[in-house]
């Protein structure tokens, strides 16, 4: 799907082909790349470069104004002039790893640039592809698939363009970097523009520019105080950190278990609490993270400031104090695996970390450090945002997922906040909708003729003739309901048309596939005596039990000899206890269940322990819910 922004055919070259330069270099997970051009014509070169640094200057002054105090999880927005094939464009490449609004940070900060200036079309993509067309999967027209539209998404005057289909066969599918442009140079109205394409590609960014504060979150943590000083002067280097310590290995964690305190670069000795800035990505992967167990210079701090938090009865600042400790310990064990080859980083930041720590020790180390007073002077030094967004509350999430998007339901201490309301929403909204679409088949979502290859094939008549058969079948949500209603000994809803109609056409497509053209009705009912006579044996065996009987002993045996024995009077007892046998497996004959399907789903619900899972979402779906399994929880305390 994703690839570089090379400017050459969309068709590779393979090796030993005239033309081959190699296989096309793709683009790496986690990463959003971004190419701007700037189409005039009649312009020359010499000016189109002064247009071009001209959109770049103006894009990294609107980065820095609008992402000032903002945290890149791991790459920032950057731009540089490249030429390829006489072609001069503007380039970015961004690394946003774990956070994905870094991506769409990006599209707002390039949508915004598109209404600076007339003549600048943008292309923007990620190793997914036109993840944009992604967001709008729902309103797309059924020829636009992800094999052909590569190239054709454009960002133009803060609106999305899409290059429509030419009627030249040489353009009718994929189309190259090259293409596209001559596309928009020379039939720049032949290009369209969807609002209701726009809307949904768009989506994410309605919450912008105000998501960009949200986004953060202030803690206070309890860190050395040479460490202090790092994160006042670059309080970004708190992603890197981060990320050292997220994605720590046995080696880079040798250094702080095998060195002494006086050997770390940043010792757990003169301590200072203060508040640190994280982008709530950040501190939901510190705050996650389990250290167990801790470094050896900070065990004996952990364990003093336990002992004394779980000493006191009062729920006072003293639990509040072991949750900025274990903070302070895992902030100060990243800065210590990212500054032992700070020098030979690729990231700036990180070198900056190492050229502060030389002028510090050229300064007189220690004593250059900040003071208590000087600390207090530092902005929002004391802030602590509240981490309530991190609980989830389950009684809270099923509701929205049950409220089916309507705005009556919400309430103002409802699960998350607006935002995650609304993208929850139209997650189920969109879910729904798949399940329920009478269009597709029992292989699964239904595929355009664009989404298929244009192989040949020797038995396309049989891919027809099966493509009709999965036509006629479809979801029905009622039908589906009553059956599992049913299975599991619920009072089952009332049927309508539709469910008949359903069942009915089911049962004609399972006796068309079980029965040849060619048999007549007495071969039929051969096969059907056959069968029942198969199924009775079988169930007169105990085949088809769902537990198999216990393996008599010895002794049960000699009690039941010792029965007959004594039962000469007692034939008319037995003759009824036989009736009243027979009579129980008439009524299990008559309760159809498939009690096999029913235990599965029930154990099935029951190994979620509460959470998430698919019989449960599916249950949730049909309304029904089923109570927790108190019993086994009262047998496990007890």
């Amino acid at each position: 799907m994703g690839g570089t922004g090379r400017m050459d055919s969309q068709d590779e070259k393979r090796p030993g082909e005239e033309g081959f330069g190699g296989f096309r270099m793709t683009l790496p997970e986690n990463c959003v790349e971004y190419m701007l051009f700037v189409i005039e014509d009649g312009v020359p070169e010499s000016r189109r470069l002064q247009n071009l640094e001209a959109v770049r200057k103006a894009a990294m002054k609107t980065a820095g104004d609008l992402t000032k105090d903002y945290i890149w999880q791991r790459d920032s927005f950057a731009l540089e002039t490249k030429m390829e094939k006489g072609q001069a464009y503007l380039h970015g490449i961004t690394d946003y790893g774990d956070n994905v609004e870094d991506e769409w940070l990006i599209v707002y900060l390039l949508r915004e640039l598109s209404k600076n200036f007339s003549n600048l079309w943008i292309r923007v993509f990620d190793s997914d592809g036109e993840f944009l067309l992604i967001e709008a999967a729902k309103v797309l027209p059924k020829w636009l698939s992800p094999e052909m539209d590569t190239n054709r998404v454009w960002i133009h005057d803060g609106k999305l363009f899409i290059i429509p289909l030419s009627s030249d066969t040489a353009l009718s599918k994929s189309i190259s970097l090259a293409e596209a442009l001559q596309i928009i140079k020379s039939e720049p109205q032949s290009l369209i523009h969807s609002t209701f394409i726009e809307a949904e590609a768009f989506y994410r960014l309605e919450k912008y520019p105000s998501q960009i504060n949200d986004s953060l979150h202030y803690s206070l943590v309890t860190v050395p105080r040479k460490l202090a000083y790092i994160l006042h002067a670059r309080p970004k280097a708190i992603a890197p950190a981060t990320e050292a310590f997220y994605l720590r290995d046995p080696l880079a964690l040798k250094p702080l278990f095998s060195s002494t305190p006086s050997n770390l670069i940043f010792p757990p000795t003169d301590l200072v609490t203060i508040s640190v800035l994280f982008t709530k990505v950040l501190y939901a992967q510190l705050k996650s993270q389990h250290f167990d167990p801790p470094p050896p210079a900070w065990k004996p701090l952990l364990q003093a400031a336990g002992v004394s938090s779980y000493s006191t009865e009062n729920d006072g600042p003293m639990p509040k104090k072991l949750a900025r400790l274990d903070m302070g310990m895992k902030i100060t064990s990243g800065f210590e695996m990212l500054c032992k080859d700070a020098h030979k980083s690729k990231n700036r930041i990180t070198r900056e970390v190492a050229l502060l720590l030389d002028d510090l020790e050229e300064d007189g180390g220690a004593d250059a450090l900040p003071t208590d007073e000087e600390i207090r002077r530092w902005k929002d030094v004391d802030r602590e945002d509240d981490d309530s967004w991190m609980d989830i509350d389950f009684a809270d999430f099923e509701k929205e997922l049950s409220s089916g998007g309507g705005t009556k339901s919400r309430s103002k201490d409802g699960f998350g906040d607006a935002t995650a309301q609304a993208d929850l929403q139209k997650i189920v909204s969109r879910f729904e909708a798949f399940l329920n679409d009478e269009q597709a088949g029992i292989d699964g979502a239904q595929l355009d003729d664009m989404d298929e290859d244009n192989d040949e094939d020797d038995d396309v008549e049989d891919d027809d003739s099966e493509d009709d058969e999965d036509r006629e079948v479809s979801f029905d949500e009622e039908q589906f309901a009553r059956m599992m209603r049913e299975m599991m000994g619920l009072p089952s809803t009332p049927q309508n048309t539709k469910v008949k109609e359903s069942t009915a056409q089911h049962k004609v497509i399972k006796q068309t596939k079980a029965t040849e053209e060619d048999e007549d009705e007495e071969e039929q009912k051969e096969i059907q005596d056959l069968m029942l006579q198969f199924e009775k044996e079988l169930k007169g065996a105990g085949a088809l039990s769902l537990d198999p009987p216990e393996p008599s002993s010895s002794k049960a045996t000699d009690n039941k000899l010792l029965t007959d024995k004594d039962n000469n009077g007692k034939g008319k007892d037995k003759d009824k206890a036989e009736v009243d046998d027979e009579e129980d497996e008439d009524d299990d004959q008559v309760v159809d269940i498939d009690y096999n399907l029913a235990k599965n789903l029930l154990e099935s619900f029951k190994s979620q322990a509460g959470m998430a899972g698919p019989t449960g979402n599916l249950l949730s779906l049909m309304g029904m819910q089923l109570p927790r399994d108190e019993d086994d929880e009262d047998q496990d305390d007890e």
